[in-house]
């Protein structure tokens, strides 16, 4: 529960109106005097006067919304009146389904309910947006200058990126006092509601079908090669970033398309507001231009006649009701950016019917389409292997069945056929011939562990190349649906997703293990849709025992990255190796879907060359 260290009956207000989502008293609360825009905001997160009414509340509009959350911006014409840096000037005023009237450049005063709306309601972890709702409004001119913008740039932004919370109240930041010298995000909270600028910035996140971007401030923070800021660690959230939508409707003025890397340029001008899909943002009543900075999709090295290629590759829901651009773009992709791998682990294959839940859960037709797509590209004829899961077992969109599937060219290395498993039954390791053997293969690694229930199950197989076997496993972990973001008011946030996954590189790591008891120099890959990073639990996890080493720390820090989330360059998809594999590999994350506006997959494929 977060904390307001002002009185205990607003408190209990607190608590019981974040449950709803919305911070209104239910006490009748005597009206309080005629007060200013910064008495409203105070001096922490959560406003003093939450559930009060407020009578007159003067400002100048400067910027409305009439899609979404509907309303309208207000600021203190008198500029920082009590002179205090916490205490924003600005503050969203919530109209509902009632007409907005008003204009920027309107002076105004309004009357209403002080509130504290929690984008995506308590259990999101999300800080709470300061508005005043039910208002009633009366201009009382127009045509007024707007206040003058704050500039956010690498100065003004802190370095550091948020206050721990105070343990004694849930590690929730809510009741901290405001140190906007101190810390970004108590610096942008300070700004909410306000009139603020940023200059040219660099994008950090490409244009997305919601229409919004992310940009940088800070150019030299955590960069990489092609333009991003790296996520490298859970200390470094890159305060940096900041959301960019705009106010006018896309149907009067489309959103621009940007890549990573690319520059928005010029004036980016607008109330700074906070939201459920990346907390704060800068709403544009004046958007900057885009500068295309021709980033290109990459394309990795085709293989030495001695050297396997492995690769991994989330396709994203693929099912045959896609339109074939889509399966001739995942395939061009497999061919011309990734150089037709030997062995192709595939995370999100779906079922021949797709979303539609009908108890289908064979992939045939889905593979099909898909291997048929590859060769019209110029791609070898690959072959697949997969084990088909238990109907609507394994998580993922109800009806779809996801699964991983192995795709291999016959025509390079060969698959080992030992007693395909099913949906239910675990493959296991035993001595053959001195080595080590699995007793299915395919087969689907501890599919009954509590691990696995509502999630992907690993798919292991058998590989032989140049007569040397190789075991790959495939894994889509589970995902981080339920994780707070890095703007919640617990500081640090709630990670709950964590355990599952934790839980799941055990068991994996344990088979590993298992393999290398009876092969202790075994040629062990295991790789896939990870859904964590590098430096996570769930990577240690893994590694744990030296049974595995993540490829991507081969990589230098800035180009350790596979997923772009909220400007935030990041790993999520991962290749492993055992000792077995050595240390004399080739790694490449091919970046050709996550820094783009235009995208096939929103994750990008890694690629493994090594010589068993």
């Amino acid at each position: 529960m977060p904390h307001i260290p002002r009185s205990a009956a607003v408190g209990a207000v607190v608590a019981t109106a974040l449950a709803a989502g919305l911070l209104v008293s239910t006490s009748s609360a005597a009206s309080a005097d005629t007060v200013a825009i910064h008495d409203i905001q105070g001096t922490t997160r959560v406003s003093p006067l939450a559930g009060q009414q407020v009578t007159d509340v003067a400002g100048v509009v400067t910027g409305v919304r009439g899609y979404g959350s509907k309303g309208f911006w207000i600021q203190s014409a008198a500029g920082d009146a009590d002179k205090d840096p916490a205490t924003s000037e600005g503050v969203f005023v919530f109209t509902g389904s009632a007409p907005v009237t008003v204009a920027p450049g309107d002076a105004v005063l309004v009357s209403g309910t002080v509130g504290e709306y929690v984008p995506g309601g308590a259990a999101s972890g999300n800080q709470s947006l300061t508005q005043i709702t039910k208002p009633t409004v009366t201009v009382t001119s127009s045509g007024n200058e707007l206040p003058a913008p704050v500039r956010i740039d690498a100065k003004s932004v802190p370095a550091a990126y948020a206050p721990a919370g105070d343990p004694a109240h849930d590690n929730s930041v809510n009741g901290l006092p405001l140190r906007p010298r101190s810390y970004a995000l108590d610096f942008y909270e300070s700004l909410e509601g306000m009139n603020v600028r940023v200059g040219s910035s660099r994008v950090v996140g490409a244009t997305d079908a919601y229409n919004e971007l992310w940009v940088t401030v800070k150019k030299h923070e955590n960069p990489n090669r092609r333009g991003g800021t790296v996520y490298g660690s859970y200390g470094a959230q890159n305060g940096g970033r900041l959301q960019i939508q705009q106010l006018a409707p896309v149907s009067q003025q489309p959103f621009p398309k940007a890549n990573v890397g690319d520059v928005l340029s010029g004036r980016t001008e607008g109330p700074l507001d906070f939201n459920q899909f990346g907390g704060y943002t800068l709403v544009a009543r004046e958007l900057g231009e885009v500068e295309d900075k021709g980033l290109a999709r990459e394309r990795t090295k085709r293989q030495g006649k001695g050297e396997l290629a492995v690769a991994t590759y989330n396709v994203e829901n693929l099912d045959p009701s896609d339109p074939q651009q889509k399966f001739d773009a995942l395939a061009g992709a497999v061919v011309a950016h990734l150089a037709s791998p030997d062995v192709l682990a595939l995370e999100e294959i779906q079922d021949d019917t797709g979303a539609k839940n009908d108890g289908t859960v064979s992939a045939a037709a889905t593979l099909k389409k898909f291997t048929d797509a590859i060769v019209a590209a110029g791609g070898p004829r690959y072959a697949w292997r997969s084990v088909d899961p238990e109907n609507n077992k394994d998580g993922g969109e109800p009806g779809g069945n996801i699964r991983q599937v192995f795709l291999y060219n016959p025509e390079r290395v060969s698959f080992t056929e030992r007693a395909p498993g099913d949906a239910t039954t675990p493959t296991g390791v035993v001595r053959e011939g001195g080595r080590a053997a699995l007793t299915h293969s395919p087969g689907r690694i501890a599919p009954g562990d509590a691990a696995w229930a509502d999630s992907r199950k690993p798919l292991a197989g058998e590989f032989v190349f140049r007569g040397r076997t190789v075991f790959v496993i495939a894994n889509h972990f589970g995902s981080k649906g339920g994780d707070e973001g890095l703007t919640s008011h617990h500081q640090p946030p709630v990670r709950s997703s964590e355990t599952k996954r934790l839980r799941q590189a055990q068991v994996v790591n344990g088979f590993v293990k298992d393999l290398r008891k009876v092969q202790r120099d075994a040629d062990v890959v295991v790789l896939g849709d990870i859904n964590d990073f590098e430096f996570s639990a769930a990577t240690k996890a893994l590694e744990d025992g030296g049974a595995l080493r993540s490829a991507a720390k081969s990589l230098p820090r800035s180009e350790r990255y596979s997923y772009v989330y909220q400007g935030n360059s990041q790993v999520l998809d991962q290749i492993l190796t055992s000792p077995g594999v050595g240390r004399d590999f080739a790694y490449d994350s091919v970046h050709i879907n996550a820094e783009f506006a235009e995208q096939n997959s929103d994750h990008d494929p890694q690629v493994l060359r090594f010589r068993p």
